[in-house]
């Protein structure tokens, strides 16, 4: 069943996605080659615990991190460990924070310095991707005008492949709600959009094929052909006029500007 937010959830839902961008800001901050996971882990958590909130992640269905780092041609699910970052590593860091009941959800690729072109290419692309399926979460199309656009662009245009075994998800009280949001999809196609309604909305593309398998962890998903793959997620509500993103990256992509050595994603052609 699908539940639409009244406008007094979803600035719930944003206040939690705020204090989300403030972890994954803090991240931005101190990323560097020789930093390791857990580190980064246990900094996140303390700005969101220093908030009176809960780690989103954190003991949901078992998974023992605050983020989920994710690195080079693993996909999602990454746990945090003491392996250090090297500056040629790209690392998708998702996280969730639980507010005064309701949940907020966003990820990031981040690129350390020295991250060859052809790779920062697959960031930007899948960047960009994220942006043009919330351009089509507005009220009255359907969920499959969102998986088209980033897939049409993701793998007609540019040549990457979608991971089809993962999607985005409806989120508030919840962490994962109805309904799935793939990131593939027919126009015209699928459950329409309502006012009201709060998705996560989270491409994962992967340089090579669309293949994924997971890792004797229980968690981690790599490419079954060991090659790059990137992720962003916005949370959004859908409206009538266009969709209200409830995670503004904005402080974070500020702080990777800042970071020497981290490298901006911004999409070349």
């Amino acid at each position: 069943m699908i539940h639409y937010k009244t406008q007094a959830e979803i600035e719930k839902i944003r206040k939690s996605c705020s204090m989300v961008i403030e972890a994954l800001t803090r991240v931005a901050d101190l990323l560097k080659p020789g930093m390791d996971g857990l580190t980064i882990d246990a900094a996140a958590e303390e700005v969101i615990r220093d908030y009176g909130a809960l780690p989103g992640f954190k003991g949901f269905n078992g998974f023992p991190s605050t983020l989920c780092i994710s690195k080079n041609e693993s996909v999602v699910h990454g746990i945090p460990d003491d392996v250090p970052f090297t500056e040629t590593d790209i690392l998708s860091i998702d996280c969730g924070v639980l507010f005064d009941g309701y949940y907020g959800d966003s990820a990031y690729t981040f690129a350390l310095g020295e991250v060859d072109n052809a790779v920062m290419q697959l960031l930007a692309v899948t960047r960009e991707s994220l942006y043009r399926g919330i351009a089509k979460a507005v009220e009255g199309n359907r969920m499959g005008d969102i998986g088209h656009a980033v897939q049409h662009f993701c793998e007609q245009e540019h040549k990457y492949s979608i991971v089809r075994e993962l999607v985005g998800h409806g989120i508030g009280e919840e962490l994962h709600e109805a309904p799935e949001v793939p990131n593939y999809g027919r126009r015209g196609m699928g459950s329409k959009l309502k006012q009201g309604l709060v998705i996560a909305i989270e491409p994962m593309v992967n340089m090579g094929r669309k293949s994924v398998v997971q890792a004797r962890d229980g968690w981690t998903i790599n490419t079954k052909d060991g090659k790059p793959s990137a992720h962003f997620e916005h949370t959004v509500a859908i409206g009538k006029q266009g969709a209200d993103i409830l995670s503004d990256h904005t402080l974070l992509e500020a702080a990777i500007k800042n970071n020497a050595n981290l490298k901006e994603v911004s999409l070349k052609n």
